[in-house]
């Protein structure tokens, strides 16, 4: 097997403070080795060699795998410059590195790695995947978060207070040691990806905060707060999955793709960003779902995710239709379904009578992941893609669509004219061409004549003899 070292360049009193990493597995392990780089000076070695694999059990990661021409990691280039840059110089623990994943297939596919530009964390054992939006901010607070402890500890109640104002989500256990803790803190291993975990002691929550059991999993959001049971959530996992977003939130694609991994329906009202009129019934009735705990309502809480988007593009190219502005729309990730209202949503009270249809299977449903919706999926993308290259480019699209045309045409008239050229050489292989051919008709023409000619002269001639044969014998 072949032997490499992982290059890592570190910019030093300049824009860039990136380190830039290449890979490749040997029987002896990856090797590592760091430069440092000041100005405009050549590389110089900065540190010994090390073996990579060791030094990753040891310091944590952010590693950025990517591909020379994918445009997405051209376009990720310059904000990783700054993730490198901004973490430096928060003295953050996390080492930033970037490697070519074609280059180095062998050591991407190790890691997991399917397409690109992907962010991973290295931690120890465990490799953590970044699946948030690519800017510079949601990248560093990834990284900070995943590098420190599963689960942080809040020893006093205006520590805690703190942490509540600066996160819109919080879970937090409650209590001494238990088994619930020790599966909450496997969980917050597996989550922290998403979001921040929490434990406390009871003296720590406000006086507003009643629990009635101890040990407890608690989740704080919007302005409430809701207590995990077992027997009507499942399993914590599943729990923390489904309840790690606010009950109402700005939806795009991104979001809408982790939402339906929550297990919930979606529901999104369409609006005109520009009039935030529109989209009041809905946030009422999701605070409604949320604050009030003694309603029944709050069943559909647990039912439903609440959000809205600006604009009705995506959900139009979601459902290969035509929604409205405004509108609502729930949407069934698991299945590819959605549900529509029959008429339009004026109140409140209309409003909640279709969500309850939806719940109980009277409303109508539409999409579906079935043969035909594929085949419609494919035949929709085929036509948005030729669409959109047209409209951003029309040369382009003539260009890209024009010759293969071209070039089809060009094979069908070869086929065409290669069958012609091979009976032209079956005639010749023949002893014929056209010409010979109508010359050997002419013959055989002239010969039937002659024939026909000569057999009246005998006719005549067995006539005559016949005639004199008569005069004879009168």
């Amino acid at each position: 097997m072949c032997k490499c070292c992982v290059q890592i360049s570190r910019y030093k009193h300049s824009r860039s403070s990136v380190l830039t990493a290449r890979e490749a597995l040997s029987s002896s392990g990856a090797v590592l080795m760091l430069w440092l780089t000041s100005g405009n000076a050549n590389p110089v070695c900065f540190s010994s060699l090390f073996r990579f694999k060791d030094s990753r059990m040891e310091d944590v990661w952010l590693v950025d795998f990517y591909a020379p021409w994918c445009g997405y990691c051209k376009k990720l280039e310059p904000v990783w410059q700054e993730v490198g840059a901004e973490l430096t110089r928060s003295g953050s623990p996390v080492r930033v590195g970037k490697m070519d994943a074609t280059a180095y297939s062998g050591v991407a596919s190790d890691f997991g790695v399917r397409g690109y530009p992907t962010i991973k964390l290295l931690k120890g054992e465990l490799a953590y995947n970044y699946k948030g939006p690519r800017t510079k901010d949601d990248i560093i607070e990834f990284a900070n978060r995943v590098a420190g402890p599963a689960v942080r500890s809040l020893p006093s109640r205006q520590m805690f207070e703190h942490v509540l104002k600066r996160h819109s989500v919080l879970f937090l256990y409650v209590g001494g040691e238990s088994p619930l803790k020790e599966k909450y803190t496997d969980v917050a291993s597996e989550l922290i990806v998403y979001t921040y975990f929490f434990s406390a002691s009871e003296d720590v929550l406000p006086e507003s905060v009643a629990l009635h059991e101890l040990p407890s999993v608690v989740v704080f959001k919007d302005g409430t707060y809701f207590t995990y049971d077992e027997y009507e959530d499942g399993s914590l996992s599943s729990w923390v999955n489904r309840e790690r977003f606010q009950s109402y939130l700005p939806i795009d694609g991104f979001t809408l793709y982790e939402l339906g991994e929550t297990g919930k329906l979606v529901a999104i009202a369409v609006t005109d960003e520009k009039d935030p009129t529109e989209r009041t019934a809905l946030s009422v009735c999701a605070r409604c779902f949320c604050n009030d705990q003694k309603s029944s309502l709050m069943l559909s809480c647990r039912d439903f995710q609440f959000g809205h988007m600006d604009g009705n593009d995506y959900i139009n190219s979601l459902i290969m239709g035509e929604v409205s502005v405004p509108s609502i729309i729930i949407l069934n990730t698991s299945n590819e379904q959605y549900f529509v209202p029959a008429e339009p949503v004026e109140d409140l009270e209309q409003l909640l009578r279709f969500f309850s249809s939806v719940l109980d299977g009277s409303a109508p449903a539409f999409g579906g992941d079935g043969i035909f919706q594929r085949i419609k999926r494919v035949a929709y993308d085929a036509r948005s893609t030729v669409m959109s290259v047209f409209r951003s480019s029309p040369l382009l699209g003539c260009f890209l669509f024009g010759l293969p045309l071209g070039v089809i045409s060009l094979m069908c008239y070869g086929i065409c004219t290669a069958e012609s050229d091979d009976d032209t050489e079956l005639m010749k292989r023949d002893g014929f061409t056209d010409e010979e051919e109508d010359e050997g008709e002419e013959e055989e023409q002239q010969q039937l004549t002659a024939g026909a000619e000569g057999e009246e002269d005998e006719d005549r001639e067995k006539i005559e003899q016949k005639s004199m044969t008569e005069k004879k014998v009168d």
